[in-house]
């Protein structure tokens, strides 16, 4: 089992007696069915239904004085509490920026000693393993009590781009993407029950008419990795762009269209001058492989 401290994720706590409601009616997923020791995947969206910042989010138990931690990019951390302080008005909610006092440990490739405290198994896939907030001084203690070796941040990227996860920044442009172009909704980050929050009625009309033409898809390759960014291509046409690889494999942006296009046509897929060869060709269709409840 391995561990490795990201030091790039931030923690924010939301507390107060109208958390739950005030964040339930903002974010996609369901706040109603989170409970401690429980995590889900969320994002605060613009009214167009864009990602403004994704995230993880775990509740705290009551003896702790409850409330939920957020799991989110640290450099998106600040902008994120100004931008939920916006919507706080005159609710009894307290939100802070914790991330000079906690961070974000991830553990995988096994089961840990113990149940972790301040700790959630990653609901965007079993693979993922655990999260647990912790303060970056505390980090290799945490993962040595709970039977883990740490390893590098670099490793965790690694494992997190075979199992298809996209990194906000990385994969997809925060403001820029929906969240079926980054997969949430195979990655159960958008709840189509609930009720309304911020960019709901573009993400269900997506969801419904099967209007998203953009995916991101596992892709492979033999040599040295595409740089992130890098146009792919199908002949002469634009078909997507490459994010983030390691060792082999990477996620790609594509047009599926476009790519269902030119395997029909055997017309191969390159990004400079490497070839990229669609991992599971699944991932391309309309069918989710991971409905979000």
């Amino acid at each position: 089992m391995k561990a490795a401290f990201l030091a790039d994720r931030g923690v924010l706590k939301i507390s107060g007696p109208d958390a739950r409601h005030l964040l339930n009616g903002l974010v996609t997923t369901d706040l109603n069915r989170l409970e401690p020791g429980a995590g889900r995947f969320g994002a605060l969206l613009t009214p167009q239904g864009k990602i403004v910042t994704d995230f993880l989010i775990t509740e705290l138990p009551a003896e702790d004085d409850g409330g939920f931690l957020l799991d989110c990019p640290k450099p998106l951390s600040e902008a994120l509490a100004t931008k939920l302080k916006f919507y706080k008005l005159r609710a009894k909610v307290l939100i802070e920026n914790v991330s000079d006092r906690l961070g974000v440990l991830a553990l995988w490739g096994g089961e840990p000693s113990q149940p972790p405290e301040m700790g959630f198994r990653d609901p965007r896939g079993d693979q993922l393993g655990w999260r647990i907030l912790v303060p970056e001084i505390l980090a290799t203690a945490t993962a040595e009590a709970l039977g883990a070796t740490m390893v590098t941040a670099d490793e965790y990227e690694a494992h997190r781009i075979a199992c298809g996860v996209p990194a906000g920044g990385l994969d997809f442009g925060y403001a820029d993407a929906f969240p079926h172009e980054a997969n949430m909704d195979r990655l159960s980050g958008v709840d189509f029950n609930k009720g309304c929050y911020i960019g709901q009625e573009v993400v269900s009309r997506m969801h419904h008419r099967g209007t998203a033409r953009t995916r991101i898809v596992r892709v492979t390759f033999d040599g040295p990795a595409p740089q992130p960014g890098s146009e792919i291509n199908a002949g002469d046409k634009s078909v997507g762009t490459m994010g983030s690889s390691a060792t082999g494999r990477g996620l790609a942006l594509l047009r599926i269209d476009r790519v269902a296009e030119a395997r029909e046509a055997s017309l191969p897929l390159s990004a400079g001058g490497v070839t990229l060869l669609i991992a599971d060709p699944d991932e391309l269709t309309p069918a989710q492989r991971k409905t979000a409840i």
